[in-house]
């Protein structure tokens, strides 16, 4: 399974909203600049993330996007299902050999287990530590 630029863009979006989650409605202009996106196609990605219950939309002069549910409600997992569909590595039948059939079905659980165990509260807690962590200190 690849992640086209729905899911990655998507997440990004949604890590943004993450980490001004209480502070307000983000623009979809301003997260478009700050990580050098399309605006237009992230107009075309908020759409099923507010279909889907993710965010809402604020009208107004100070308007723009929030998450619907906190960040830690949110797992990665929910942004791609709505975004790329259902997760599965590959297309297989009841009639596919069954050794390749379980093969497929471990690599499906495992990649979703990933995505669902991860919430955005995470992801932006990586960030985060990232961030901190690559600040180099000369004496």
């Amino acid at each position: 399974m690849k992640i086209s630029t729905k899911g990655r863009y998507g997440l990004t979006i949604m890590m943004e909203l993450a980490a001004q989650y209480g502070e307000g409605p983000l623009s979809l202009k301003s997260i478009a600049e700050r990580n050098q996106l399309s605006e237009h196609y992230l107009e075309q990605l908020v759409a099923p993330l507010r279909n889907g219950g993710l965010v809402k939309s604020v009208r107004g002069a100070y308007g723009g996007y929030i998450l619907s549910k906190e960040p830690a409600s949110i797992t990665s997992g929910d942004i791609i299902r709505i975004l790329e569909g259902p997760i599965s590595p590959v297309d297989f039948t009841e009639e596919d050999d069954p050794a390749k059939r379980d093969l497929w079905l471990r690599i499906r659980d495992s990649i979703a287990g990933v995505l669902d165990s991860t919430t955005l509260a995470d992801l932006i807690s990586y960030k985060d530590e990232r961030e901190v962590d690559s600040y180099m200190f000369y004496i």
